[in-house]
């Protein structure tokens, strides 16, 4: 071989040599990773974001996924003849609803991620919200102004929760360097009444993230970033801007609550939230461990 002629072995070898830089930035740090959209129904896409978690924790980082599980919940629903309806990006839960949700979700979605990981070599632990305390929650409510009478409504969005106390004791007991373990979470918590509520899973992820003081929030999505008004991706927005951005109409549908939970995220300590694409093949780790990262980053 020429002393000339390109070496596939020198190009992974550079790659990685690169990334060192990133690699000793993350190394013994939190990453908080929102899984759902295409990235979970796709197989070849759930089995690469298997194998970058497992390839995360023997690099030095410890990640913590926190599972949606949207298109599933609705097959079923639709299956059973069970109508559900959407306010403002999150979906309303009733009596019927709900059983669905848990069932799916601490169910065949959080156990089929688990064994994802597993067989990747990784050790995964599945949980919901409801176990070991790990996320009280509140009935989350939500208003809407009237069209024609421009007076604001409550909406009775159902058995929805929003975070109200992280207990991040198990989590830190799983990722301790001793056990090794990838928590994977279900967004179901429960208020102090023993009642089950569903949680937003980008809701939830931010609020875990927060608790365990997270470098990075990583919100896998089915869109490249945030885009402005023209079509652009913006590829950086201030925390502080983003309420002007959902005011202006920028910011729309469900990626109100994705961009809510960014910046409330970064303005309580997680050193930055990201919304990227989850359908691009190793997203994760193009944005944690190159120069241009993915998707759009809140600071």
């Amino acid at each position: 071989m020429s002393e000339t002629t390109p070496n596939p072995g020198q190009f992974t070898a550079a790659t990685l040599s690169e990334a060192l830089p990133y690699i000793q930035r993350y190394d013994n740090k939190t990453v908080v990773i929102k899984y759902g959209g295409h990235a979970m129904v796709d197989e070849a896409l759930a089995e690469a974001f298997a194998r970058d978690l497992v390839l995360l924790k023997h690099m030095g980082v410890n990640p913590v996924v926190v599972h949606g599980g949207g298109p599933q919940i609705a097959k079923l629903l639709e299956r059973l003849g069970i109508q559900s309806e959407f306010r403002d990006g999150l979906r309303v839960t009733d009596d019927a609803t709900m059983e669905v949700v848990e069932m799916v979700l601490s169910g065949p979605i959080n156990k089929s991620i688990v064994r994802a990981i597993n067989k990747a070599g990784g050790k995964a632990v599945g949980l919901s919200g409801s176990d070991a305390d790990l996320m009280r929650v509140r009935r989350a409510t939500r208003t809407s102004k009237d069209p024609d009478s421009h007076v604001e409504q409550v909406i009775d969005l159902g058995y929805v929760g929003e975070p109200e106390a992280i207990d991040v004791s198990v989590l830190n007991l799983l990722t301790d360097y001793d056990h090794d373990f990838i928590p994977v979470i279900a967004p179901v918590g429960f208020d102090g009444e023993g009642k089950r509520y569903n949680v937003n899973a980008d809701t939830a992820a931010g609020a875990i993230a927060e608790a365990l003081g997270a470098s990075r929030l990583l919100l896998l999505t089915d869109v490249v970033g945030v885009k402005d008004k023209s079509g652009e991706l913006m590829r950086e927005i201030k925390a502080d801007a983003v309420a002007s951005l959902i005011a202006d109409g920028t910011v729309s549908g469900g990626m109100i609550p994705k961009l809510e939970t960014a910046a409330g995220a970064v303005k309580n300590g997680v050193g930055g939230a990201v919304i990227l694409d989850g359908r691009a093949k190793h997203a994760l780790l193009m944005e944690l461990f190159t120069e241009h990262g993915a998707g759009t980053i809140v600071l």
